[in-house]
């Protein structure tokens, strides 16, 4: 579970606080569930509750590594399949991909804590960017995604919350 911090905090504490939120919801939204039901695809597009977070690893690394120079593992973009990081491969095990979100999201406060929020890095399509972008942007994107996770994961097995019961 994440500790809440004081709302009081500067701008750069208060934003990462969010990210770290929203992490933390991702991962409660998947504990518990079987490997199959991690794996099933719940909509017509084929939205699963583990390629989820595969996808947030992928773009935790895409924003807060790559875009600024610094040490990531991004995943490769494959042009024969542009939502490859959207499900887990056959035969990628699902520990591997909590682990690698794991790990992205650690390296990603790594940069957070380093840099400036006025730091410039450049995004893959070459667009300059700051760390305050960035920082927004992914709490759009993870709060985003954990509001799929939410519907996913009532699907799954009924389970509904919004938060870690205390």
């Amino acid at each position: 579970m994440v500790e809440v911090k004081p709302l009081t905090g500067n701008e750069k504490d208060v934003l990462h606080d969010s990210l770290r939120r929203h992490r933390d919801a991702v991962r409660w939204k998947v504990e518990g569930v079987d490997d199959e039901a991690l794996r099933r695809p719940m909509t017509p597009s084929g939205t699963n509750l583990i390629g989820l977070v595969k996808h947030l690893a992928s773009v935790e690394s895409l924003w807060f590594c790559d875009a600024f120079g610094r040490p990531g593992e991004t995943l490769p973009f494959d042009e024969a399949d542009p939502d490859a990081d959207m499900r887990a491969a056959p035969g990628e095990r699902t520990e591997d991909i909590l682990a690698y979100y794991a790990r992205t999201c650690a390296a990603a406060d790594r940069t957070i804590a380093e840099l400036d929020l006025d730091q410039l890095g450049r995004s893959w399509r070459g667009v300059e960017v700051n760390l305050r972008w960035v920082l927004v942007h992914m709490v759009e994107e993870t709060a985003r995604h954990a509001g799929h996770l939410d519907i996913l994961r009532e699907l799954a097995d009924g389970a509904t919350g919004s938060r870690r019961p205390s």
